[in-house]
């Protein structure tokens, strides 16, 4: 333990919740104070598990510089407002706030009391993702297709696929892509746990998203279809392909005519390590510098947005449906 270190502490102990706290006591620049939940016996298990106190949110905020909120987004206003009104620097899971309203308000209780303010769009952390900032811009992007399947197993689902699931792939879009987004059309099936989108990105860029809670196969993909190449990431290895010169041919062997497709797959370096603890380094740097953090809540706001404007054209498409 250093003097340096962070005091942090996690509200909200749920799956998510808990490894905020792994995490916390793991980082050499962070020391977990403490966490909270609205369930004392599921804040005693986790204090138990990683060393630390359970505590009531009001006692932890006054021991922490820092916290985290996992809580249902429902309660991620009231939570992060009363952090923020105890002077302590805020990372608040994803999707931001259950409400536009309440997170312009919450953008403006952070400026007001200088706080740091962070959203949990974890997969810009995700090594993948960032091998993609250094290869993005140099590409005239035509394209780009999102797949995010599969049923969760570890948490609850109090929110929607659109919400849970593809604003993810919304976020890394308007981060990559650029923010000037409309959307096209959206659909929705099995009661809106399987849903796709049509979106149009700046200099006519089409964006394709697909969220599913019902498909028994856990997919994590992300590809950009450019002038120069086709770009393929798997979030969950956490891997790059780059697909160039692709060259499809009819050759004669042997008096039999075949085709063959030849082309030059690149693999680009990726880092190792886990995507949270990048997170959550990159928040505590965040709070000790004093510097933006790297997802800033206007993303967050702007990621909800566009979810929610999806979510209202896949209900608006179902209604529709049902009615003829």
């Amino acid at each position: 333990m250093t003097q340096s270190q962070l005091r942090t502490g996690v509200i909200g102990v749920g799956s998510m919740g808990q490894h905020h706290a792994r995490v916390y006591r793991e980082l050499p620049e962070t020391r977990l104070v403490g966490v909270a939940d609205a369930d004392a016996d599921a804040a005693r298990a986790a204090a138990d598990t990683y060393e630390t106190a359970a505590m009531e949110i009001e006692e932890l905020l006054d021991a922490v510089d820092a916290v985290s909120i996992a809580v249902p987004t429902p309660y991620h206003y009231e939570t992060a407002s009363a952090a923020l009104d105890s002077g302590v620097d805020v990372l608040v899971e994803k999707p931001f706030v259950d409400s536009l309203d309440a997170g312009r308000r919450l953008i403006d209780r952070a400026r007001e009391r200088g706080r740091t303010l962070q959203v949990g769009h974890i997969e810009r952390f995700n090594p993948a993702v960032r091998a993609l900032t250094d290869i993005v811009p140099d590409l005239n992007v035509i394209a780009v297709d999102a797949r995010r399947l599969g049923p969760p197993l570890d948490r609850d689902l109090e929110t929607s696929a659109v919400l849970d699931l593809m604003i993810h792939d919304i976020d890394v879009l308007l981060a990559l892509i650029g923010d000037d987004v409309t959307v096209a059309e959206a659909a929705g099936t099995a009661d809106g746990q399987y849903v796709t989108a049509t979106v149009e990105l700046g200099d006519g860029v089409i964006g394709s998203l697909t969220a599913s809670r019902v498909t028994q196969q856990k997919v994590r993909e992300l590809s950009i279809t450019a002038e120069e190449c086709q770009v393929h990431v798997d979030y969950i290895s956490r891997s790059v392909q780059i697909h160039r010169h692709s060259i499809p041919e009819y050759i004669e062997r042997n008096g039999d005519i075949r085709y063959r497709h030849e082309n030059i797959v690149e693999h680009p370096t990726v880092d190792n390590g886990e995507p949270l603890k990048k997170e959550l380094s990159a928040f505590a740097s965040a709070v000790e510098d004093g510097t933006e953090p790297v997802v800033t809540a206007e993303d967050g706001l702007k990621a909800l947005e566009l979810a929610r404007e999806i979510e209202d054209e896949a209900t608006a498409s179902a209604q529709l449906t049902a009615k003829q």
